[in-house]
C-alpha cells in the first residue's frame, strides 16, 4: 500500500509533468504573438515533451524538491526550485543543439520563465491562497495580540501565525524599542511604537494577549516590559530563551509568565565541573532532607554520582517521597534514608559512626518566623541545639566539609527565627577556627520562589480561592531567588569554602511584596483589587519593612563566581559564647517564658520588635 507520503510526490510529479506541457506551448505561443505555430516547430516540440518530461522530473528529483515540507517552506526552497529550473532548461538546450532539433531562441527565454513560476506556484499555492484570502470563519475567537520586539523571531512567530489558520491568535501590531523602526511593517504587521507605547497601543487596538518576542531578552528586560505590560488588563505570555535557537515552529514555545520572570536577573550559574569533582564517590548527608531546599539539594547531588545520599529528616512523608523519586531514577545509587532530629546528639552519633559522611549540608531548621515569635524554645533546640550538635559531630568523625543553609533574616535580626539563624552562623564560624578536620561555612540567602511556607505559594492559593490576598505592609520588600539557584549557591559555596565564611548571592534588587502579588493576580488572569482584593494585614510579630544580606563588619570579598560573595567571620570571644549558648540551650529546654532576653545575651545583633 502506498504511503501519503508516496501519494503526494507522485501527485506533484504528474502536475511537474502538465506544467512541462503547458509551458511549451506557452512559449510557442508567446514568441508567435498566439498567432498560428508553424508546424517546424510545433511538431519538435510536441514529440520532445515525453523526454522533457523524464528530464524535469529526474532533476526535481535530484534537487529533492518532491519530499520537502511545504508548509515550513522559505527562500532556501524558492532557489531550489530556480536553480532546478535554470538545470532543466540548460538540458533541454543542450540535448536540443546536439539534435539538432530547430527551436526559436526566445523558447528557451519564455520556457524557464514559465517553468520556474509554475513550479513555485505548485508548491507555494496553498500558502498565497492563506496570505490572500484568509479565512475568516474563526477570527472572531482569535486573540488580537500585540508583539514585543520586531526582529527575526517576531518575524516566524507572526509567519506560523498567518499560514495557521487555527492558530488561536491574530497579530495586530508590533512594538519595538528602535525608535527607527516605529511606521514600517514586518510581514505587513505595523510596527506601531516603543514600550512606553504599551498602554496606548493596547487600548487604541483593543489587545487581548501581549507576547514578549525577544527570546535574547535578559531577565531585566523581561521584568521592565512585564512592569510596563501589567499597566493593561492584556494577558502576558513570553517567548522563551530557548527559542533563540530555533528556525521554525515558534507558536509552540509561547509560554505563561512565570513568577521567576518577576525577579529581574539572570539565574545563578555554578561550576559543575568543579562541584562533579568535589562529590563524586564522597559520602554526603543532607539533614532535613524532605524539606523544599533539602530535596532539591538531594535531586542536584546525585547527578553527580556520590557513593552514597543519607537523607535524615524528622518528617518522614516528606523523606519517603524523595526517596522513592530519587530511587527510580538513580537505582544504581545507593540511597539511605534516616528518621531522626538534630536535637537527639545520640541518634546523631550513630549515624556518623555507621556512614561517616564526608560532605554534608544542613538543612534541618524551623524557618516560619511567625511560628517561631510564638514557639522561640522550640527554635532555639531545632536550629541552635541541631546545628551545635552537628558541627561536633563533623569534627569528631573528621567530615571534609560541612555547609550550614542561613538566611537574610539572620542579618541584624528582629525576630526568633532570625536570631537562632544568625547564633547558628556563629557556632559554624567558631568550629572553622577550631577544628583541624573540617571546612565549614554557612549560606545565606533570602526568600526561596515556591518553597514551603513561602509568600507565593501562600498567594497563588488565595487568588485560586478567590482572595483576598494578604500583604502585610505596603512597602515591605524582600530579596528573592529560586529553589535550583539556592541549591546551587550552597553547591558552589561547599567547593569554595576554606573555613568560616558566608556565601551571600547577588539577588539583584528587592522585590516589593505588594507588587508581587499584584503581578501574581494579573498572571492568574484577574484584576487586582478588583476581582481579586488585597489587603493590607500589618507587620507580624518581629517582621521587618526590609531585609539585608550582610552586615557592615563582615565585610565583602569577589569569588571566582561573579554573582557570589564572600562575609568574613567577625571576631567574638568564643569562650564566652560557648558558655552562653549552653545556658540558652539549658533554659529552651525548661521552656521558660523570658527566653528572648537570653536570646539577646548570646546573639548581640537581635533587636525583639515589640
Amino acid at each position: 500500500m502506498i504511503g501519503t507520503g508516496r501519494r503526494r510526490a507522485i501527485l506533484i510529479g504528474v502536475l511537474d509533468a502538465l506544467i512541462v506541457i503547458f509551458s511549451a506551448l506557452l512559449a510557442l505561443a508567446l514568441r508567435f504573438n498566439f498567432d498560428r505555430i508553424p508546424d517546424e516547430y510545433l511538431r519538435p516540440a510536441i514529440f520532445c515533451l515525453p523526454i522533457d518530461i523524464v528530464i524535469t522530473v529526474c532533476v526535481m528529483r535530484f534537487f529533492k524538491l518532491y519530499n520537502r515540507v511545504w508548509t515550513y517552506a522559505s527562500m532556501e526552497e524558492s532557489m531550489s526550485i530556480l536553480k532546478a529550473t535554470v538545470c532543466i532548461e540548460t538540458i533541454f538546450v543542450l540535448y536540443h543543439t546536439f539534435f539538432q532539433i530547430p527551436m526559436p531562441r526566445s523558447f528557451y527565454v519564455f520556457d524557464v520563465a514559465s517553468l520556474f513560476l509554475l513550479f513555485l506556484a505548485l508548491r507555494f499555492g496553498k500558502r498565497i491562497q492563506k496570505q490572500l484570502f484568509p479565512g475568516k470563519s474563526d477570527n472572531g475567537a482569535k486573540k488580537r495580540t500585540l508583539l514585543i520586539g520586531g526582529g527575526s523571531a517576531a518575524s516566524i512567530l507572526i509567519q506560523e501565525t498567518q499560514r495557521i489558520s487555527r492558530s488561536p491568535r491574530e497579530i495586530i501590531c508590533i512594538i519595538d524599542d528602535n525608535i527607527n523602526k516605529k511606521g514600517k511593517y514586518l510581514r505587513n504587521i505595523p510596527i506601531v511604537g516603543t514600550r512606553e507605547d504599551i498602554p496606548v497601543v493596547v487600548k487604541r487596538y483593543k489587545i487581548d494577549e501581549i507576547i514578549i518576542a525577544i527570546p535574547s531578552a535578559t531577565s531585566k528586560m523581561v521584568k521592565e516590559l512585564l512592569e510596563e505590560c501589567h499597566k493593561t488588563e492584556a494577558k502576558v505570555k513570553i517567548l522563551p530563551a530557548i527559542a533563540a535557537g530555533f528556525t521554525e515552529s515558534l507558536s509552540d514555545m509561547v509560554r505563561e509568565v512565570r513568577y521567576e520572570d518577576l525577579l529581574g536577573r539572570d539565574p545563578v550559574k555554578v561550576n559543575q565541573a568543579g562541584i562533579g569533582a568535589f562529590l563524586a564517590e564522597k559520602t554526603v548527608l543532607v539533614t532535613g532532607g524532605g524539606g523544599s531546599i533539602g530535596s532539591e539539594l538531594c535531586r542536584q547531588i546525585v547527578k553527580y554520582k556520590p557513593e552514597r545520599l543519607i537523607i535524615f529528616d524528622i518528617y518522614e512523608n516528606n523523606a519517603y517521597e524523595i526517596q522513592m523519586e530519587l530511587e527510580r531514577h538513580y537505582p544504581e545509587l545507593q540511597i539511605i534514608t534516616l528518621i531522626g532530629s538534630v536535637r537527639d546528639y545520640d541518634r546523631l552519633d550513630k549515624v556518623f559512626k555507621v556512614y561517616k559522611p564526608q560532605v554534608i549540608y544542613h538543612a534541618a531548621a524551623h524557618k516560619h518566623v511567625p511560628l517561631m515569635e510564638d514557639s522561640p524554645n522550640e527554635a532555639i533546640k531545632n536550629n541552635c541545639l541541631g546545628t551545635f550538635n552537628m558541627a561536633k559531630l563533623a569534627d569528631i568523625y573528621k567530615a571534609e566539609n560541612f555547609t550550614l543553609i542561613s538566611t537574610d533574616k539572620a542579618v541584624r535580626p528582629t525576630n526568633v527565627m532570625g536570631a537562632t539563624k544568625r547564633i547558628c552562623e556563629m557556632i559554624i564560624q567558631s568550629y572553622a577556627k577550631r577544628s583541624e578536620n573540617t571546612r565549614y561555612a554557612a549560606v545565606r540567602f533570602g526568600n526561596v520562589l515556591g518553597s514551603n511556607g513561602s509568600v507565593i505559594p501562600l498567594f497563588l492559593k488565595q487568588i485560586e480561592e478567590g482572595g483576598p490576598v494578604t500583604v502585610t505592609h505596603r512597602e515591605i520588600t524582600r530579596f528573592f531567588m529560586t529553589i535550583p539557584e539556592a541549591v546551587s549557591l550552597v553547591l558552589q559555596a561547599s567547593l569554595f569554602a576554606k573555613g568560616g565564611e558566608i556565601f551571600v548571592l547577588d539577588m539583584g534588587k528587592p522585590v516589593k511584596i505588594y507588587e508581587l502579588a499584584e503581578n501574581l493576580i494579573r498572571m492568574k488572569g484577574y484584576k487586582p483589587n478588583e476581582d481579586i482584593l488585597i489587603e493590607i494585614s500589618g507587620l507580624r510579630p518581629g517582621e521587618k519593612l526590609y531585609e539585608e544580606l550582610l552586615m557592615d563588619e563582615e565585610g565583602l570579598t569577589k569569588t571566582a563566581n561573579e554573582k557570589i560573595f564572600v562575609g568574613h567571620p567577625i571576631k567574638m570571644n568564643e569562650k564566652r559564647f560557648f558558655e552562653e549558648l549552653d545556658e540558652l540551650i539549658a533554659l529552651s529546654q525548661t521552656n521558660g517564658d523570658d527566653i528572648q532576653t537570653a536570646l539577646s545575651e548570646v546573639c548581640i545583633t537581635y533587636k525583639r520588635k515589640v
